[in-house]
């Protein structure tokens, strides 16, 4: 028997029709809620260093702008303004396969958070601001050829809790606290750290600090910081870049004078045992860009690290940088610079993350100058 449609049969299959199509589009709704991206990046570059010693290095490296890295985030739309959000990554060394720490998988981050509508909270490790605004203190985004680069940056912390703030009238903040974890009657060797910053169309000024003290009753009973203030004009075809630092985060090793960070840049505490926290440190840096076209960008850089305890462990350099983007993924780049170490300094080049094979004796860095040229290419995905 053939079904035949009346007209008191047409309203209930219209209704089915509409249940259907609203059902359809809830579950595409509620797909658009949520994403989760897999991303990452791959630098590599041929390095080439000489110092004044004559010792030479040749190789190839990992990460002269970006270091290699892979990740995975995601977001989840909770409704009325609210937004779960995740972050996974590790680095990796693209030269040789291996991962960049040994010890853990996900290295660079590993939090989760909730983006509200008076600003985001986080837990876990993660970017402090002092390492995540690099792309305002210089040219290189503080990487190859960067003097606050070679000084050494804070960048990550375990067991972080952050606040970031939504940008109000130009103005945003961001604070931060690494809590120890250790057996102790208080939090004191907590990491604390926090930005202010202020930016319009033509203008950026901001603050970004860093404090962690050693346990109570430490022989060497200072606190470790690193202030940062920085300043940008953008005018137009390019930017112009003024950056202040000051900072106790830097010792000796066997390789060199200022080969090491008292407080690690990548995690730590202050353990209170370096007299090295005693001495403090002025680094100056002015630099500029320019986009020759929209794909080819310039730029040159000086600074200088100033000893404040006049015991000769101050530096100075520069360098130039060309960057070319073949695509908006897949870019060219070539950074030459030079550092020169007065009487008692040991500053290295560096790049996104330390050299890999560097020079491996405390003469050919301690009062040397130190030159390199670097080309590479960076992908991301």
């Amino acid at each position: 028997m053939n079904a035949r449609i009346t007209d008191s049969t047409r309203p209930c299959a219209a209704m089915r029709c509409l249940a259907l199509a609203a059902a359809a589009c809830a579950c595409s709704g509620a797909m658009a809620q949520s994403a989760v991206t897999l991303y990452g990046t791959v630098d590599q570059y041929l390095n080439y260093m000489h110092s004044s010693s004559g010792a030479t290095v040749k190789s190839l490296e990992d990460g002269a702008f970006l270091r290699s890295r892979f990740g995975v985030r995601g977001t989840e739309d909770l409704g009325g303004g609210y937004t779960a959000k995740f972050q996974l990554e590790g680095g990796l060394n693209a030269d040789n396969g291996t991962t960049n720490d040994t010890t853990r998988f996900f290295d660079r981050q590993t939090w989760v958070g909730i983006a509200t509508p008076v600003g985001e909270f986080r837990a876990g490790r993660q970017n402090g601001p002092i390492f995540t605004r690099g792309g305002y203190v210089d040219y290189t985004t503080r990487t190859a050829g960067s003097i606050v680069n070679h000084f050494g940056v804070p960048s990550r912390f375990d067991n972080d809790l952050a606040y970031l703030s939504p940008r109000v009238g130009g103005v945003m903040v961001e604070a931060h606290v690494a809590l120890p974890e250790v057996a102790s009657t208080s939090n004191r060797q907590a990491v604390y750290q926090g930005a202010v910053e202020y930016a319009d169309t033509q203008y950026r000024l901001g603050y970004m600090g860093l404090r962690a003290a050693p346990p109570a009753g430490s022989v060497v009973d200072r606190a470790v910081v690193y202030h940062n203030a920085y300043a940008n004009w953008m005018y137009g075809k390019g930017t112009v870049y003024l950056a202040v630092v000051r900072s106790n985060n830097s010792t000796s090793t066997a390789l060199a004078n200022n080969a090491g960070t008292i407080l690690g840049n990548v995690g730590g505490v202050v353990a209170g045992t370096n007299t090295d926290a005693n001495r403090f440190y002025n680094i100056y840096q002015i630099s500029a860009d320019y986009l020759v076209t929209p794909a080819l960008r310039v730029g040159a850089l000086w600074g200088r690290i100033n000893d404040t305890s006049n015991s000769g462990h101050d530096a100075s350099g520069g360098s130039v940088g060309a960057y070319y983007d073949l695509s908006k993924r897949t870019m060219l780049y070539t950074v030459i610079d030079t550092l020169k170490n007065d009487t008692n300094a040991g500053f290295r080049l560096s790049g996104s993350g330390a050299v890999k094979t560097n020079f491996t004796s405390a003469s050919d860095v301690n009062g040397q100058r130190l030159s390199g040229a670097h080309v590479g290419i960076l992908h991301r995905f």
